[in-house]
């Protein structure tokens, strides 16, 4: 599989084509810089349209559109309104933008050095041979600094990114944990707290208590205004009130952001910002999606342990191979997959979310390049929620293992024990079940021979000497199923 990269030597390509670099090795995935575009190519095949630079550029052309339709209906003398045809014509521009497109912008690039005019010169040479347009031609980006297109355009990747890609992926990790807290919400687990056997819980509470979180943290993902800013070159419509003084310029402009798509770009109006959007929103959305990542890797190497210990098997597929030179292993790699892709992930995220908000007085370019790298910390994001699905798909319960480890603990038994013996006042009870199992190795013999000896109701020893490591589970059960 070979893709075409445009290289800015290629000095006789087709208008619309791209054609392979002069260079003794050609792109493809086999030796791509970045595993997202090789070793994982497949798996982003739905990010990718969205947040490279065929997806910027393909938004940007969108906004230029929408913007130019919009001053159409402004009901200025200079521009008339656009005749059906010419705006359905203009939103098929959107609508089919394609790779060759995107190729032409690229090679009118070669001359402008500059991307926005290049998406500019390139809506321009589509009006040939159409009058209408080509006499209104000079609206086209009209009063817009490059910021106006390239904020909106961000704003439009990282929308269709986060309903079509990164929620999506989320929900079925979600949807994944859901089934599993309810199917195990019975069974029986020992807990461990400091590493150490510990009050029992159930195995699908102990789901549970992730699905919450991650439900939690979703929502603040999904909530998040998406802003957008369309105010000229400082953020104060100075071109657009030097045009048209007396045109409400930020209702336009609001107007523009907040319709609906195709002719409005479905966004939030920024009202206040310098020549660039603040993007506060961006780090509040990265931390959102950051946060959400570190409870996914707080679940990956838990269940990496669960699988250790045996709590879990992996379901075997055919033709796999754990370990060269050891047969019998079956290693938790989707789990270690989606640990370092994590943290791959929250890496970028994190220094975006610090960075972007900061710009050095009306603007500096330390953003631009930071901000090409989003749909590389999302598709480490989204490789991970992937990797996570096809291991929790994997999972086998062991119950023996399970059952084994509580029938070897009776110890935690101390608990409940002594908070009865408290309930009737019978004094040093926290002291006594110290000195019976602290450190020691439990039998349940020797929790019914003090529970025998104790001064309580007859029925409050009945329930202490009937209960076992795998009945004491509290609410668990109920907790997991309520989810």
């Amino acid at each position: 599989m070979k893709i075409a990269v445009f290289h800015p030597l290629n000095r006789r390509q087709a208008p619309g084509q791209c054609r392979l670099q002069s260079h003794p090795m050609s792109f493809s995935p086999i030796n791509a810089l970045s595993p997202l575009d090789g070793r994982y190519v497949a798996k982003l095949a739905t990010l990718r349209p969205l947040m490279s630079e065929q997806g910027y550029m393909h938004r940007r052309v969108q906004v230029e559109i929408a913007w130019f339709i919009a001053l159409s209906d402004a009901k200025f003398a200079e521009f008339k309104p656009l005749s059906p045809g010419a705006r359905t014509y203009l939103l098929g521009l959107v609508k089919n933008f394609s790779e060759a497109d995107a190729c032409a912008i690229k090679t009118i690039e070669k001359t402008t050095n500059h991307d926005v005019k290049a998406v500019e010169y390139w809506i321009k040479s589509k009006f040939e041979a159409r009058p209408e347009l080509q006499a209104a031609s000079e609206f086209v980006h009209f009063a817009c600094t490059s910021e106006d297109i390239n904020n909106t355009s961000q704003a439009l990747q990282l929308k269709s990114s986060r309903e079509q890609v990164v929620l999506p992926a989320l929900d079925k990790v979600i949807d994944k944990l859901r089934q599993l807290a309810h199917a195990h919400a019975d069974v029986p687990m020992l807990s461990r707290t400091h590493g150490q056997t510990a009050s029992p819980t159930t195995v699908g509470k102990e789901i549970a208590n992730v699905v919450v979180r991650l439900v939690n943290t979703r929502e603040k993902i999904a909530g998040i205004k998406l802003m957008a800013k369309m105010n000229g070159a400082v953020g104060n419509f100075n071109a657009h009130l030097a045009a048209w003084p007396d045109f409400d310029w930020e209702a336009f402009s609001r107007h523009v952001i907040e319709t609906p798509e195709p002719l409005g770009l479905g966004l939030t109006f920024q009202p206040y910002s310098i020549q660039i959007e603040p993007h506060d929103y961006m780090a509040e959305l990265f931390d959102a999606v950051a946060r959400t990542n570190t409870i996914l890797i707080d679940l990956a190497r838990d269940i990496w342990g669960y699988v250790s210990v045996g709590y879990f098997k992996q379901r075997l597929k055919e033709g796999e191979i754990g370990s060269s030179t050891m047969p019998h292993k079956v290693n938790p790699i989707d789990f270690e997959n989606a640990e370092g892709n994590l943290g791959l992930a929250n890496a970028l995220l994190r220094h975006m979310s610090e960075k972007l908000p900061i710009s050095r007085w009306q603007r500096d370019l330390t953003d631009s390049t930071v901000l090409r790298n989003m749909g590389v910390a999302l598709g480490y994001a989204v490789l991970a929620y992937n990797s996570l699905c096809i291991g929790l798909n994997k999972l086998e319960l062991n119950n023996e293992a399970l059952a084994d480890d509580l029938d070897n603990s009776w110890e935690v038994l101390a608990e409940p024990i002594q908070t009865v013996m408290r309930r009737y006042a019978v004094a040093g009870a926290y002291e006594k079940l110290k000195e019976v199992t602290r450190g020691k190795t439990v039998r349940p013999e020797d929790l019914h021979g003090l529970i025998r000896s104790l001064e309580i109701p007859d029925a409050a020893k009945e329930r202490l000497l009937a209960m076992t490591p795998g009945s004491y589970v509290g609410m668990a059960a109920e907790l997991a199923k309520r989810v």
